[in-house]
């Protein structure tokens, strides 16, 4: 049974969108979750297109990847086919023509076969990122302040806010708009959370998969001048009531173990830190 990698089309990204709400289950290792390709959106679906990697066999999709940069790839596989050999040694053998020359990563699901397959070829573990995660099967506390879904009309808000958190961020209403027309958009809200005086202190997209499944927030921001006032911890809880609203069974989100105040922010409000991951990186 011969595994075919290609590059979709923009009419074939409803179908990858579809398989990776499918494949999210809170039995199986994170993976590629369908609000990282909503995210990407923001460049436009043509771009999105041309970043996403699928890998069929007899015409079922068994693994996608997400060319997030040019030397980082995100992947998802198929549950029941994670220790599947042929599709790890697929996987392995497609990584060099698909990423850039020099120094590469690779995310893959932990415990996958193809980590090990990896790490025989030669690849290294990359530094540690600690998943965190909340149940949502009993009722979210209120964050006690004033948090409002962001439509068309307040997208200015949203972006601003999140180039106010993030240095270097490109986020501008012209990507909110190709993101929020985006297919995973569907099931997604932007959140911006305002202080006493009604000012945008803090920004989120939470991103659900569907009744049941794990909801995922990607990103998350505080104002960089409105920062150690608990806005974070008040956004997280209201990303939860959020996802909870969207019949997420939980609300998880991953970030780098050296970040340990977001850690802190994420676990004051009820999220618990799981067992740390790791991408793979292979040197030029």
């Amino acid at each position: 049974m011969a595994i075919e990698l290609s590059t979709p089309g923009i009419g074939e990204l409803g179908d990858v969108v579809a398989t990776l709400r499918d494949w999210q289950r809170e039995d199986v290792p994170l993976q590629l979750h369908p609000g990282d390709l909503g995210w990407f959106w923001r460049f436009g679906e043509d771009r999105t297109a041309a970043a996403t990697r699928v890998w069929r066999r007899e015409g079922q999709i068994v693994a996608i990847g997400l060319l997030d940069e040019p030397d980082w790839l995100r992947t998802a596989i198929l549950p029941d086919a994670q220790r599947d050999e042929e599709l790890a040694q697929r996987i392995v053998e497609d990584v060099s023509s698909i990423l850039v020359d020099g120094k590469v990563y690779v995310e893959t699901p932990m415990g996958a076969l193809v980590q090990e397959l990896l790490f025989k070829d030669g690849w290294n573990a990359d530094a540690p990122w600690i998943p965190l995660r909340r149940d949502l099967s009993e009722p979210v506390p209120d964050p006690g302040m004033r948090v409002d879904v962001i439509g068309a009309e307040e997208a200015h808000e949203r972006t601003s806010v999140q180039r106010a958190s993030f240095d270097g961020s490109t986020f501008t209403d012209e990507r909110w708009f190709a993101m929020s027309d985006g297919l995973p958009y569907a099931d997604a809200r932007c959140l911006v959370l305002r202080n006493k005086l009604g000012e945008s202190v803090a920004a989120a997209t939470v991103w659900s998969a569907g009744d049941g499944r794990p909801g995922y927030i990607e990103p998350l921001g505080v104002h960089r001048l409105h920062r150690g006032r608990g806005y974070g911890t008040a956004m997280v809880l209201a990303c939860a009531r959020a996802l909870q609203e969207l019949g997420s069974s939980s609300i998880y989100t991953c970030t780098p173990a050296t970040n340990v105040g977001a850690v802190a922010t994420y676990q004051a409000a009820g999220m618990q830190a799981l067992d740390e991951i790791r991408a793979q990186y292979r040197d030029a």
